[in-house]
């Protein structure tokens, strides 16, 4: 900076000795060679950096929304939130940042997604990576043991030593309740237990140290081919072949309870012991999902692996499925929009005397859904309001202003949601069609008539129907003319 400082010093009193030569009516041979000098030491100097042009652009990995995507979103979310509280699940909120170390370790191979932060007041933080995390810090942290909660509208989790699979399969049924109500297509959610993967790499020969980075490319099935994912384990991470293909032979089995049924009697799988725990819990989870009637949603896949370090027992993933292009195909998985699953040992990590939290949970896809949503609307070509206005209080005639003001005060303190135009004298057609195109369901118009009258002139847009509704009755007619709830479209 000090150089930079020199030099800009120099390029001033070598441009104001070029001007002087200049006014002195100095020899042209003389100004020539001092402008010469001048535009060397400009060259040396180069461009001021801080005086570049500002590019106006969000960060990367961050995007805008539109109001009519946030409206989207506020639709998406409120079918969410009314499902977690529908099962009885409170509400927290933890800093979106965390101590690095707390991240740390936390995910396997995933721990490089993770954005550290400069050093903030002596410390070392960085973004949150998921909710999950979190969350095991806040029950530690609080001392909680028991507790049913849900984060932002897109993560639910229940936590504390409950008897078998009841917690996992009511987090399935809530996966399965919100996906439907959103109508985004047909799904289908895998299952599977991080006990069967370590079983099944225990008998196929993966040494301890190899489960998670193996379990790592295994899950990479939904995306790629075995053969992929195979050269991956082989040619990357040092798999013997033989190990390979004997955990090929697992991996692409599907199916449902018949499937858990035929590998208890596997005669390798059966004999090891975490396998058969994972096996008899998966079978008593399918027991539940049939009473929870959405059974049928259900596949158990045992390429599912959930990389994340911190999962212990069942995991789960829910895809949408593509309508199969020919009969008798089966329909393709063509992207996840909800996974979550076990986590027993999280809690403890963070907890000083390593007391351990049974905890499972699930997390909603939300970018991808309001993704689906936003195309789906577009296709259908159908217009999404961006506002919740219930009236626009108008006027039919000039210098009418004071009442209108008044009149909209009054339905703001009714809890009404009301606007009106801006200006002091609006022309009523103009009014009418700031109704329509802002998907406004009601004008309240106020006239020298009415005042007299003591009513008001009620209108409905889309039927263009108009009452006389006296002034002390507006709200009520109001509040019932507009009090069925929303649709999500």
């Amino acid at each position: 900076m000090a150089e930079r400082a020199a030099l800009e010093e120099l390029v001033k009193l070598q441009g104001e000795r070029v001007r002087g030569l200049k006014q002195q009516k100095a020899s042209a041979e003389l100004i020539e060679e001092e402008v010469g000098k001048l535009l060397k030491l400009k060259a040396q100097l180069g461009p001021d950096e801080s005086k570049q042009k500002f590019v106006l652009k969000t960060p990367k990995g961050t995007r805008d929304y539109s109001p009519r995507q946030m409206a989207v979103r506020e639709k998406v979310f409120d079918v969410i939130i009314r499902c977690f509280k529908r099962h009885g699940a409170e509400v927290i909120d933890t800093p979106v940042f965390e101590l690095k170390e707390t991240l740390m370790g936390k995910y396997g191979e995933d721990s490089k997604l993770i954005y550290d932060l400069k050093d903030q007041g002596g410390e070392l933080l960085s973004l949150r990576y998921d909710l999950t995390v979190p969350f095991a810090r806040y029950l530690a942290m609080n001392k909680l043991t028991n507790i049913k909660r849900y984060h932002i509208a897109k993560d639910f989790d229940i936590a504390g030593n409950f008897d078998p699979m009841i917690p996992d399969a009511e987090c399935l049924k809530i996966m399965c309740e919100i996906l439907s109500s959103l109508q985004i297509g047909d799904f289908l959610v895998k299952v599977n237990d991080r006990r069967i993967l370590d079983g099944m790499f225990a008998i196929c020969g993966v040494s301890d140290s190899k489960f998670r980075t193996i379990c790592s490319s295994v899950d990479k099935l939904d995306k790629v081919s075995w053969e992929e994912v195979k050269n991956e384990m082989v040619g990357e991470k040092g798999l013997a072949p033989e190990v390979a293909d004997r955990i090929g032979d697992y991996v692409q089995q599907h199916g449902g309870v018949s499937l858990v049924e035929q590998l208890l009697q596997d005669p390798k799988l059966s004999q090891n012991k975490q396998a058969l725990e994972g096996l008899g819990d998966l079978k008593l989870l399918f027991e539940y999902l049939t009473l929870f009637g959405i059974d049928d949603k259900i596949s158990f896949d045992l390429s599912l692996a959930r990389g994340l370090d911190y999962y212990t027992g069942v995991i789960y993933e829910a895809v949408l499925l593509q309508t199969p292009a020919q009969a008798g195909e089966e329909p393709l998985g063509v992207g996840s929009v909800a996974a979550g699953g076990r986590y027993d040992g999280l809690v403890g990590m963070f907890d000083p005397k390593g007391r351990k939290v049974p905890c499972v949970g699930l997390s909603i896809g939300v970018e991808r859904i309001f993704s689906i949503v936003e195309q789906r609307l577009e296709a259908l070509e159908e217009k999404v309001r961006t506002t919740e206005t219930q009236v626009l209080v108008a006027s039919a005639q000039k210098k009418l202003l004071e009442e209108r003001l008044k009149l909209v005060s009054e339905l703001w303190d009714a809890g009404i949601k009301a606007e009106l135009l801006y200006k002091k004298n609006p022309k009523l057609l103009n009014q009418l069609q700031y109704c329509e195109e802002a998907g406004i369901p009601l004008v309240a118009i106020i006239g020298e008539q009415e005042l007299k009258d003591g009513v008001i002139k009620l209108r409905s847009v889309t039927s263009r129907e108009e009452v006389n509704v006296r002034r002390e009755d507006l709200v009520e007619e109001i509040k019932r003319r507009t009090g069925q709830p929303l649709c999500i479209c």
